[in-house]
């Protein structure tokens, strides 16, 4: 299966899949990476592993259905099966997800459907909760309220701040993603409604 990322910011989460994938355990091919900023260090951690990989800039485009339009044509040129979001900092348009025909997965830190949107870390922290975590789920056109693939629980400890939390959570993201990732890639999972069943 062919995998393309799009991402807005460092990608720590786009170097794990690519991580995996190196070694030849993520059960596809990350063909293409896109990003909303130019200057986001994914475009780079992508082009040192020889990916393909390009800005859409909103500048250049006149409203943001043309940017995400420009962003579905050329994922589309590169054949890609399965479109991954590793920190991609913009809602896709209900537009977008009804033309991409394919199936689109974030990763979201928090235990969903809990502390949606962005700072979920600094809500969890700010409401006092003793467990919060990450989530892999399907893109719908919710905000972070798609389909649940995966989920794991990481604990809040009393003296957290937003940043140490965020810290902890990240590490698991960076093992839990390529994981569903590969999951979704090798078929080796069952969706009906909300419902998400792995398969052996």
């Amino acid at each position: 299966m062919r995998i393309g990322v799009l991402a807005s910011g460092r990608g720590s989460n786009l170097q794990a899949l690519i991580e995996v994938w190196k070694q030849g355990m993520l059960g596809a091919d990350i063909v293409a990476v896109g990003s909303d900023r130019e200057d986001a260090l994914a475009l780079q951690r992508a082009q040192d592993v020889g990916v393909l990989n390009q800005a859409f800039p909103l500048r250049n485009y006149g409203t943001r259905g043309e940017q995400e339009g420009a962003i579905l044509s050329w994922l589309r040129e590169q054949g890609v099966e399965l479109l991954v979001l590793a920190g991609f900092m913009r809602v896709l348009s209900k537009e977008f997800l009804q033309a991409c025909q394919i199936p689109v997965i974030n990763i979201h830190p928090s235990l969903l459907p809990a502390f949606q949107g962005l700072h979920a870390q600094r809500q969890a922290v700010e409401y006092g909760v003793k467990l919060s975590g990450c989530t892999v789920h399907y893109v719908d056109e919710g905000l972070d309220s798609g389909p649940i693939i995966l989920q794991e629980a990481v604990a809040v400890l009393p003296d957290d701040t937003e940043a140490s939390l965020s810290d902890r959570i990240l590490e698991v993201e960076h093992r839990i993603y390529p994981e569903a990732v590969k999951l979704v890639a090798t078929g080796r999972v069952s969706r009906q409604g909300r419902v998400v069943e792995i398969l052996d």
